[in-house]
Order: structure tokens, then C-alpha cells, then sequence
């Protein structure tokens, strides 16, 4: 159980160090153009997310995520006191991830984001990206279960851009960008809605691939 954690811990960082530190890093780079610097942020976060799939897989099962660890606690895949273990090791992983791209791009090391993420339009991108991200899980889980680390990656490749909130879908993801001023941030008092909306998504999807796929 040590070790799982310690990989949650690890992935986790490593995910928000990529997501953070590359969205610095495209808008540093971008001349402003904010579609070049939604792809910088874009390629390395896909890529990323095969990476550590692909290692720690093995270990903890990737999850990276609360709504991700839920769904397996929902299918009874892990016990109620490993999920709440899985999800404080993701969250404080996600903070310690922000912390270092920071640091390494010279930022403060806690800077609130002043970034506006709200309305209808976010709210139901966070559950359709959630959704989909599920989806994608339970779908190649059931069909091609080497390919899960490709096929994540590939989906949140996809889903950065055709959801306007560019595809958080990740609970411990939204409140580690909380804490980041940067291109990829969200105002700390916008965070509850989309974690709402990623939980309701990860809800629906689990109904549904159960009735579907019988996973």
C-alpha cells in the first residue's frame, strides 16, 4: 500500500508539473498567440499521461484522479479506506507538482489564479470531459487493456480542445490549478463547480459502460 501511494503521490506530481510547467512555458513562448500556446500546453500533457500510465500502471493503477479512483471504489476494485488514501495522495501529489513547476520557472511559489473558468458552457465541458475520459477507461479496460495509457493520452490530446474548459477533468488536476496564476490556472472560487460536474461525469459514465459493456 506504500508503495501504491507513493506512486499516486509520484504520477500525480509529475502530471501537474507537466500541465503547469507547460503551459508557462507555451505562453512564454507563444507571442501571445493563444492557440499556439493551448498547443504547447496540449502535446506535452497527452504525452505525459502515456508515460506514467505505462510506469505506474503496474504499481497502483495510474489513476491520478479522484473521479477516476471513485469509479473504481463504485465497482469495488479498491475499498473505501485505499480510495480515501488514493485521493489524499493525488491531491497533495497535484499541489506538490505546481509547487515545482514554479520553482522552476521562477514563479511564486503560491499564486493564486485569477483565471475565469464559470458559466454553463465550463460546467457542462467539465462533465462531457469527464464523461469521455471514463469512457475511455472503461471502454479499452474491456477491449484492449495494454492500450489504456495510448488511449488516455490520446482523449485528453482530444478533449483540450473540443471542451471549452480544456479538459480538466480531474478533481485533484482543478484544485492543484487552483494555486497557479498561470496559462493553466482557475480561480480557487470557481474549483467546487467543476469538481462537481467532474464527479457527476464520472458518475453517469460508470452507470452507463456498467449497462453497456457489463464493466
Amino acid at each position: 500500500m506504500q508503495r501504491k501511494l507513493f506512486a499516486e503521490w509520484l504520477g500525480t506530481l509529475f502530471l501537474l508539473a507537466t500541465v503547469v510547467g507547460s503551459g508557462i512555458m507555451a505562453e512564454r513562448l507563444a507571442g501571445g498567440n493563444v492557440a499556439i500556446a493551448l498547443l504547447g500546453n496540449t502535446l506535452p500533457t497527452g504525452a505525459i499521461l502515456y508515460v506514467l500510465i505505462t510506469v505506474f500502471g503496474p504499481i497502483s493503477g495510474a489513476h491520478f484522479n479522484p473521479a477516476v479512483t471513485l469509479v473504481f471504489w463504485l465497482r469495488r476494485g479498491i475499498s473505501l479506506p485505499e480510495s480515501a488514501a488514493f485521493i489524499a495522495a493525488q491531491i497533495v501529489g497535484g499541489l506538490c507538482g505546481v509547487l515545482i513547476a514554479h520553482i522552476m520557472f521562477e514563479n511564486p511559489l503560491i499564486d493564486p489564479s485569477e483565471t475565469t473558468r464559470t458559466g454553463l458552457s465550463q460546467w457542462v465541458s467539465e462533465f462531457v470531459a469527464t464523461f469521455g475520459l471514463i469512457m475511455t477507461i472503461l471502454g479499452t479496460l474491456k477491449s484492449r487493456p495494454k492500450a489504456i495509457p495510448m488511449a488516455v493520452g490520446l482523449y485528453i490530446t482530444a478533449a483540450y480542445w473540443f471542451t471549452a474548459s480544456t479538459s480538466f477533468a480531474n478533481p485533484a488536476v482543478t484544485i492543484a490549478r487552483g494555486f497557479s496564476n498561470t496559462f493553466a490556472g482557475i480561480d480557487p472560487s470557481h474549483i467546487a463547480m467543476f469538481i462537481l460536474m467532474q464527479l457527476l461525469g464520472a458518475l453517469a459514465a460508470s452507470l452507463t459502460f456498467r449497462w453497456l459493456m457489463r464493466v
